[in-house]
């Protein structure tokens, strides 16, 4: 899986999370098992 600019990956192990800064191909990983991304929070409404 190729690492996307500017996306976040958390490590379901101990929770640590970190920011792409530099896009490339291969895996980010922590605790001996690939990161997994981060889904993105909703922002509220200004309605």
């Amino acid at each position: 899986m190729a690492n996307q600019l500017g996306k976040r990956l958390q490590c379901k192990e101990c929770g640590i999370e970190v920011l792409c800064t530099k896009a490339g191909e291969g895996s980010i990983q922590c605790c001996g098992a690939v990161m997994e991304l981060k889904k993105p929070v909703a922002l509220p409404t200004a309605d």
